[in-house]
């Protein structure tokens, strides 16, 4: 049983269980009813993504200072009690169940489910 940390809208893994997107907003064109179909996500959970003003910031992020800057805020954010017992519950179902977390963007590198990754990674997750 495992967590799979994923790119939205790319082709589900055989085993990948329940899709979760961890996006501040839906994808664009896509009517509701298509999400699941397309591989965008089965649940929509905004509440493990950076803040309006945080997205602007990691978008804006051209050199690893900024990056690093964007990382140190939304750790912040995800230390908050509502976030951080969401991650222990998902680090502790990741024993129980296989599950996927997601996000747009194209470079996990550059993405705030890199930082979800390592979250989940302290909280004795296991990630495919």
């Amino acid at each position: 049983m495992t967590i799979r940390i994923v790119r939205l809208g790319t082709p589900r893994a055989g085993d990948e269980g329940l899709r979760i997107g961890t996006v501040r907003r839906p994808p664009r064109g896509v009517p509701k009813s298509e999400f699941a179909s397309r591989d965008y996500y089965d649940v929509w959970y905004p509440a493990l993504s950076p803040t309006p003003e945080l997205v602007s910031q990691a978008q804006g992020a051209t050199d690893d200072k900024a990056w690093r800057a964007f990382v140190r805020h939304f750790r912040k954010e995800m230390g908050e009690p509502e976030p951080s017992r969401t991650l222990d519950l998902l680090a502790a179902l990741s024993h129980q169940t296989n599950f996927s977390l997601g996000c747009y963007c194209e470079d996990e590198a550059h993405c705030h489910r890199s930082v979800l990754r390592e979250l989940l990674a302290e909280r004795g997750a296991k990630i495919a």
